[in-house]
């Protein structure tokens, strides 16, 4: 038999559900783990949209795995891209042509954005599920402004019209942080600039917002961006994005500048691509122990799996489902070196909740969906979003400042709005960079 020593993983994916099996991996001394990310860092995707409206700096949100994994030699960090796997082999093979075998493979590559074959989305549409996405709409955003201060008619022509894509957390969340840097700081930045005639409307097929969530929240979350001057069209469906402009299903034309895709989301490409077969979503579907039918040592977890669990088909794609599966997918494999029998995954759940705005979240906490609103469904928020980050090195301090002056002191941010990376706001050619 082979020395328990020479047991080796290979995980591909560098988020939550990646980093948290690698963790638990590394701290078992017979392990040995090669970690596959094309990034090289974790990125804190709950906090994208903050990035994309200049709340906060890109950098602020992404954790270098060099760091992450400090002091677990066990851990062998890859940066590349892996475009195949082969789960009959466990391996996987990079964009540079090199393969990686291993005793395990663990499938951890997330998602990314599903158009739906909407014609002119891939191409014209900003998605928000990365910090490179988060980066290019934050640009998008303040070069229209740039523009329209220069040239106050291409208001008319939708240069100040903001369309996001999706009732869901995505979307108000974005259409909410996007209220209060279109509403409450660009005027101080643009004094000049009829601000008043900028738009910010919310497409969804659905009737409500936060489907998922009780009626209550529907009516507190559609009141609150209302309130915060976001246009709702719900009911009907984009039917083609352009250049300057989208199409609704009913007929109607909205000119804009900046489409932001927060309309659902498939399996990251590579689940195509590893000879498992797709389930829902273009997800693998798993078994109840996170292994892969027919490949008792491949495992899926997080976004790119279809993780069943009690009663539900799949659970939802969220940090704390990818978190929980990657720890349990360790723990099987252990389970596997040990000689000791595998267990089900076994779900901590700990709700669901959005941020809507600045004094306005919704939490719906437990399995038993004990909902919250306001301050105290920031809170739990907060608990839940600072639990994630302890796979990171990351200084809760950090955190816990930024949810402070977010949210109990409304309306800091000064008049002189900076990019928060520095990038160089140049006039640039946006139909040929997208």
């Amino acid at each position: 038999m082979r020395e328990p020593s020479s047991i080796q993983i290979v995980i591909v994916g560098g988020g939550f559900a990646g980093v948290a099996c690698a963790k638990s991996l590394a701290e078992d001394e017979r392990t040995r783990v090669t970690l596959v990310d094309q990034n090289g860092y974790h990125q804190f995707q709950p906090l994208l949209y903050q990035v994309a409206t200049a709340e906060l700096a890109g950098q602020d949100m992404a954790f270098d795995h060099t760091e992450v994994f400090r002091g677990q030699d066990a851990v062998t960090l890859v940066r590349s891209e892996a475009v195949a796997a082969d789960a009959d082999q466990r391996s996987v093979t990079l964009s540079d042509g090199r393969t990686i075998t291993g005793d395990y493979l663990v499938l951890a590559a997330g998602a990314q954005p599903n158009f739906f074959h909407t014609p002119g989305a891939q191409e014209f549409a900003f998605p928000l599920y990365s910090l490179t996405d988060a980066r290019r709409v934050r640009e998008r955003v303040l070069q229209l402004f740039a523009d329209a201060s220069a040239k106050p008619e291409l208001i008319d022509e939708g240069a100040l019209t903001f369309v996001i894509v999706g009732g869901g957390p995505t979307g108000v969340e974005i259409s909410g942080a996007l209220s209060e840097l279109v509403y409450d700081v660009m005027p101080h930045r643009y004094p000049n600039l009829a601000v008043a005639g900028a738009r910010i409307i919310l497409v969804d097929l659905g009737r409500v917002l936060l489907a998922p969530f009780s009626d209550q929240s529907h009516t507190y979350a559609a009141t609150q961006l209302q309130q915060r001057g976001v246009e709702l069209r719900l009911g009907t469906a984009v039917t083609e994005v352009a250049r300057d402009h989208v199409s609704l299903r009913d007929k109607t034309t909205i000119p804009t500048h900046l489409v932001i895709w927060g309309g659902g989301e498939t399996a990251s490409a590579i689940a195509g691509n590893a000879g498992t077969g797709q389930g829902r979503g273009g997800r693998i579907d798993v078994r109840h122990d996170l292994s892969v039918p027919g490949h008792p040592n491949v495992f899926a977890v997080g976004d790119i799996a279809n993780i069943p669990y009690g009663d539900e088909r799949a659970l939802p794609q969220l940090g704390s489902v990818a978190q929980q599966s990657g720890t349990w997918a360790a723990k099987n494999i252990l389970a596997d070196i040990g000689g000791t029998g595998r267990e089900p995954f076994h779900y901590r759940d700990k709700g669901i909740m959005a941020m809507i705005g600045r004094e306005a979240a919704v939490a719906e906490i437990g399995p038993h969906r004990h909902e919250l609103h306001g301050r105290f469904a920031f809170a739990s928020w907060l608990g839940v979003h600072a639990e994630l980050l302890a796979n990171t090195r990351a200084e809760l301090k950090a955190l816990v400042a930024w949810a402070e002056e977010f949210y109990f002191r409304p309306h800091h941010r000064s008049a002189d709005l900076l990019d928060p990376d520095q990038v160089e706001l140049n006039k640039i050619d946006w139909g040929q960079s997208r």
